[in-house]
C-alpha cells in the first residue's frame, strides 16, 4: 500500500510538473527547451518530415488555390515545429489557416530568442507572417491567408492531402531541400486545381471572367500566363546560380543545381532536374534526373514517368551529350552520347560488339555512344566515351 501511495504521488507530481511547464511563461531558453521536450513526449506526436508557414491565395469561398513558402523546412527546426503544432493543434500531415492572433501567441513562445540580439530566420519568418496576416485581415477584399502546413514522417506519408501540402513539396524540390523522387508526390494531380495563372496570382476559372471585367473597368491589364495545375517556378522560387531564358518552361517543383542554364526552348518539369552544371536546350520530363556537365541538346527529349513513360525513372549520367532532336527511353551512364536525331527506346534492336541486342541491355552503362550507321541505317552502340565539355563561361551563373 505504501509503495502504491508513493507511485501515485510520483505520477501526480509528474503531471503537475508537466502542467506547470506547459502553462508557464517562457522566459529563458531553458524554459523553451523544456516546453518543446514536453510537446515531443505527447502521445501521438512525431517530429515532421517537413513544415512551413506560407501565404495562400483563396477564392471567393475561402478555398486555397496555392501557397508560397518563403522558408520551407525539411528534417530540421524541430523546436519551431513543436511550437507551431502546439499552438495550432496540428499533428501529422495537415494544413491550418492561422490568424494574426494565433501568430502572436506563437511569437510569444520565442521571447528569450527575440531578446538575445541575434538573427533567427524562423522567428523573422514568423514576424513577417504575423504582419502579413494583419494586413490580410484588414483588407476589404480577402484574397490571401496565412497557413501552416506539416508533412508527416515517411512511414505515415501517403502523398499530398491539400493544396498547401502539394505546394510545400514542390517548394522543397525547387529550394533544393530534396532531390527528384525523394519525396512522395502520389496523387498530386488530384489535389491541385486547374487555374488561370496571372500577374495577380492564381484565379479560379469560375471567377476568371469577372476578374477580367474588373481589370478592364479599373484600367489595368490582367495577363494570363497559363491555364494549368502547376505554376512557373520563378514566381515562387529562384534558385541561386541558374539561368532560365524562358520562365514559362520551368515548372514549380523543378530541381536546378548551381550552374544550370535552361535555354529558351529548354523545359524542366516538376520532380525532375539537374544535379550539377548542365545545359538544357531540350526536355527534361517528370521523374528524370540529369547529371553534372551534361548537355541536353536542342529539341532533345527524355522519357518521363507521366503519360507514355511508365513508372521507370530515367537518369542521365555525368558528362553526357544528347544531340539535337535526340531522345532516350533508357538511362544513360556517365560520358554517354546519343547522336542528333536518334531516339533510343528500351526495345530498340541495335548492334553492340557484333551482336544484336535490345537497347535496354545498355541502360546505365558508362561510356556508350549510340549512332545510326549512315550506310546501312542500322542503329549501333560503341564503347566510345564522350569527350565534349561544356563552356564554363556560359554556366558561371553571373
Amino acid at each position: 500500500m505504501v509503495l502504491l501511495f508513493r507511485l501515485f504521488k510520483t505520477v501526480i507530481f509528474q503531471q503537475n510538473f508537466r502542467e506547470k511547464i506547459m502553462n508557464k511563461e517562457i522566459i529563458t531558453k531553458d524554459d523553451f527547451n523544456q516546453f518543446v521536450a514536453q510537446i515531443e513526449k505527447r502521445a501521438g506526436y512525431r517530429r515532421p518530415l517537413a513544415f512551413g508557414l506560407g501565404i495562400a491565395h483563396v477564392d471567393k469561398n475561402g478555398e486555397i488555390l496555392d501557397t508560397f513558402f518563403p522558408l520551407p523546412q525539411y528534417k530540421g527546426s524541430y523546436g519551431t515545429a513543436a511550437i507551431l503544432a502546439d499552438v495550432v493543434g496540428v499533428y501529422g500531415t495537415e494544413t491550418y489557416k492561422v490568424s494574426s492572433e494565433i501568430l502572436a501567441k506563437i511569437l510569444s513562445k520565442f521571447a528569450p530568442f527575440i531578446k538575445d540580439g541575434q538573427f533567427h530566420e524562423n522567428i523573422e519568418a514568423i514576424k513577417t507572417m504575423y504582419e502579413a496576416a494583419q494586413a490580410f485581415e484588414k483588407s476589404s477584399v480577402r484574397k490571401k491567408v496565412v497557413v501552416v502546413t506539416f508533412i508527416d514522417v515517411p512511414d505515415y506519408d501517403t502523398g499530398p492531402r491539400t493544396v498547401s501540402d502539394a505546394f510545400l513539396r514542390l517548394h522543397l524540390l525547387s529550394h533544393r531541400k530534396v532531390k527528384p523522387n525523394e519525396i512522395n508526390l502520389d496523387g498530386i494531380f488530384g489535389v491541385l486545381k486547374n487555374l488561370a495563372w496571372t500577374n495577380e496570382g492564381p484565379i479560379h476559372l469560375a471567377e476568371l471572367e469577372e476578374r477580367q471585367l474588373q481589370a478592364q473597368i479599373q484600367g489595368h491589364p490582367l495577363h494570363i500566363n497559363a491555364v494549368d495545375k502547376f505554376p512557373r517556378m520563378v514566381d515562387y522560387v529562384i534558385p541561386s546560380g541558374v539561368r532560365i531564358a524562358n520562365a514559362a518552361n520551368v515548372r514549380l517543383g523543378a530541381y536546378l543545381a548551381e550552374g544550370t542554364t535552361v535555354m529558351h526552348a529548354g523545359f524542366v518539369n516538376f520532380n525532375a532536374g539537374t544535379l550539377g552544371t548542365s545545359m538544357v536546350e531540350g526536355r527534361i520530363s517528370a521523374g528524370v534526373v540529369v547529371g553534372d556537365q551534361t548537355d541536353i541538346g536542342g529539341g532533345a527529349s527524355i522519357m518521363g514517368t507521366l503519360s507514355g513513360g511508365g513508372k521507370e525513372k530515367i537518369t542521365i549520367g555525368r558528362g553526357c551529350l544528347l544531340g539535337a532532336n535526340a531522345g532516350t527511353g533508357i538511362s544513360l551512364g556517365d560520358l554517354c552520347v546519343i547522336e542528333a536525331g536518334l531516339y533510343v527506346t528500351a526495345g530498340m534492336k541495335l548492334f553492340y560488339k557484333g551482336e544484336e541486342i535490345k537497347a535496354k541491355e545498355l541502360s546505365s552503362v558508362d561510356g556508350i555512344t549510340f549512332w545510326r550507321n549512315g550506310l546501312t541505317g542500322q542503329v549501333e552502340a560503341q564503347d566510345k566515351p564522350n569527350k565534349i565539355t561544356l563552356n564554363e563561361v556560359l554556366h558561371s551563373g553571373n
